[in-house]
Order: structure tokens, then sequence, then C-alpha cells
């Protein structure tokens, strides 16, 4: 997963057969500056980055290049994330059952 910022939010537009002038008009900014933002010479703000992933329908993780998954977490990362949560539901019940053993 190499992807930056800029690329993704280029390919998002480009993937979607929308003009930068028209994706500049609907994110509420000028075409000089998306393009700025395309191709790496200016970093955007927040505010930028959370229209940016509302109008492409994308996560912040997604957009950022963080993930590969341009929605939510996919299927394998979320039973992933259930796996780690029961593991350490586990050892904190094993420390729970330790403390009361030793009156603590």
């Amino acid at each position: 997963m190499e992807r930056n910022f800029p690329e993704t939010l280029s390919a998002l537009r480009k993937g979607r057969n929308i003009s930068q002038r028209q994706a500049a008009a609907d994110l509420g900014i000028s075409q000089a500056l998306l393009s700025h933002y395309e191709n790496g010479a200016r970093e955007p703000g927040l505010s930028f980055v959370c229209r940016a992933c509302d109008y492409y329908g994308v996560t912040a993780d997604y957009l950022l290049g963080r993930s590969a998954h341009p929605g939510d977490l996919s299927l394998r990362d979320a039973k992933q994330f259930l796996y780690e949560l029961r593991a350490r539901l586990d050892q904190a019940e094993s420390a729970l059952q330790s403390a009361e053993g030793e009156g603590i």
C-alpha cells in the first residue's frame, strides 16, 4: 500500500471522471489549490480532508494512505479486531481473577 495523499486524492477524482474544476467547486476551494493538493505542492488542513472524505465517500485513513480499504473496516479487519479484543478481555479477566485470589 504505497499510496500517499496527493496520489489518492487525484485517483479518486479521476476514477469518478470529475474534472479538477468541478471537484474544486464542489469542495469549496479554487482549482489552483486543488491542483497543489493533487501534485503535493501544498498540504491541506483537517477541514478539507473531512470534506474530501465526505465528497468521495471514503475514510480519512484511506485518503491519507493509511488503509487499503476506502470504506469502513473490511470483514477481515473486523475479525482481526474482534480476535485481539477477545484476547485482551481474556487477559484482563485472568488478571482480575488472580487479584481476587490474592485478596487484593
